[in-house]
């Protein structure tokens, strides 16, 4: 059963133990005399809900107000006056406050505001618990137990809890960055917003500023003639992952660093400043002290985007995690493509542990696929995972392109679409995550290719 805490903010002892009595039957209570001692505790024990009265000693109540709504936007608060100041009132409910009721207290309509707010925090924690859940089922990068994945995940639970701190992901291509960002994302106080991803690579540098802070009407050649919102905008109140960072050109780049420093940027070919609270969480596989020293990437802006850093680990680091990874993957498989292995045989799980990951978790990922997909029996071998081939089979593979046929025989039907999942994972992979070079590779255009990969996801 899911419990609630109130804090109940407020100078009078009479008000706090009367609060306390009528509400403690249904809700833990916390009670605090000024705004100072419960703003002190508020970040390490957070409430579900919160009665602050108006007229409070030190902070006042509307002052307190604005504090908790900056750091923890999502927390009901109802406000206490002792006379009903509509201006007061009206500064409350700009600032967020969720409703307010005045002394004397009537239990029996505050009891109703409650209850209507618990039911909001209710629906909220009961989506929070099946985003946890997804995110267990579907986060292969952190499946595992070694002591660097546990660190990894311990550190991002801590990160998580800030709405607005910006995270820098570093790590090999295929090591899971944006699984990472997606789990902070939702394991934050912002999971009630959007996570929009950009991916910088794959937008043209002409166009990428247009795409995420948007353009007015008329702003260029070609515009829309109402203009466009930007992806920015949709990530208001929640996380905005900015994949491949290094590769925004140094206009946008500046325009971030204005928004991360002031929260304000204006749209292409506009003159209007627009605000959003949102969190920025970059990505990249490039080395960015080279970029920051040819003078490719600010450096002020890395100091800006690097407030916390994660580095992702690559799969060769994880040695301990390569079978359990594996696995996951074959179950994953085995659903999607009916089949029913139930594992790797030794001399696979050998393979499997001394290959060289330079794809890293993607990498397993594709292997595993399309050795399920293809494969018949129900134990997955070298053959079938592509690593023993006798060097007369490899002279074959050469001339003919394909991998030979093993001893135990090939799912036909399956070989046309695990081509073409692999080379669509490949080109994207060789490509960096650039669609339009990954397009390129296999000579179809850029919608094609989006569709296609889209389809065999």
């Amino acid at each position: 059963m899911i419990s609630y805490t109130i804090f109940i903010i407020d100078d009078e002892k009479i008000i706090r133990d009367g609060l306390t009595m009528a509400l403690e039957g249904d809700y833990e209570i916390r009670t605090f005399s000024n705004a100072e001692a419960a703003l002190e505790i508020i970040t390490n024990s957070l409430p579900d809900l919160i009665l602050l009265d108006i007229g409070l000693p030190g902070i006042s109540g509307i002052d307190a107000l604005g504090k908790i709504k900056e750091i923890f936007p999502y927390i009901p608060v109802i406000m206490i006056t002792a006379y009903e100041d509509i201006n007061t009132v009206i500064s409350a409910m700009k600032l967020g406050a969720y409703d307010y009721v005045v002394k004397p207290i009537q239990m029996n309509g505050l009891e109703v505001t409650i209850k209507n707010a618990i039911e909001t925090i209710r629906l909220r924690k009961e989506v929070c618990i099946l985003q946890e859940k997804h995110l267990k089922e579907n986060l292969p990068c952190f499946i595992g137990k070694s002591n660097t994945v546990q660190d990894m995940m311990e550190f991002i639970e801590v990160v998580a809890k800030s709405p607005d701190t910006p995270v820098f992901i570093m790590g090999e291509t295929g090591t899971g960055k944006e699984l990472i960002a997606r789990s902070i994302h939702y394991r934050s106080p912002n999971f009630g917003g959007n996570f929009v991803t950009v991916n910088c690579a794959a937008i043209p540098k002409e166009l990428i500023e247009s795409e995420i802070f948007g353009y007015e009407k008329g702003a260029f050649s070609g515009a829309s003639i109402s203009g466009k919102k930007g992806l920015i905008e949709d990530s208001a109140r929640g996380t905005l992952f900015l994949d491949e960072i290094g590769d925004l050109n140094l206009e946008a780049q500046a325009k971030f660093l204005r928004f991360l420093e002031e929260g304000e940027y204006y749209k292409v070919g506009g003159t209007k400043k627009h605000y959003i609270q949102t969190r920025i969480v970059s990505a990249t596989n490039k080395d960015i002290d080279k970029m920051i020293e040819d003078g490719l990437f600010r450096k002020d802006l890395y100091f800006r985007i690097g407030v916390i850093k994660i580095n992702v680990p690559s799969l060769n680091e994880r040695q301990d995690d390569i079978i359990h990874i594996s696995n996951y993957f074959i179950n994953k498989f085995n659903k999607k493509f009916d089949k029913n292995f139930k594992g790797i045989s030794t001399q696979g799980e050998n393979a499997l542990m001394n290959h060289n990951w330079t794809g890293n978790v993607r990498e397993l990922k594709n292997i595993i696929e399309k050795s399920v997909l293809i494969g018949k029996g129900n134990e997955l071998t070298e053959n079938h995972l592509g690593f023993d081939t006798p060097k007369i089979l490899d002279q074959q593979k050469n001339k003919i392109g394909f991998l030979p046929i093993p001893p135990e025989g090939i799912d036909l039907s399956s070989v046309q679409k695990s081509m073409e999942i692999y080379y669509i994972n490949e080109a994207y992979r060789i490509a960096e995550g650039n669609e339009s070079k990954a397009a390129k590779l296999l000579n179809i255009n850029h919608h094609t290719f989006r569709y296609r990969r889209k389809k065999i996801q």
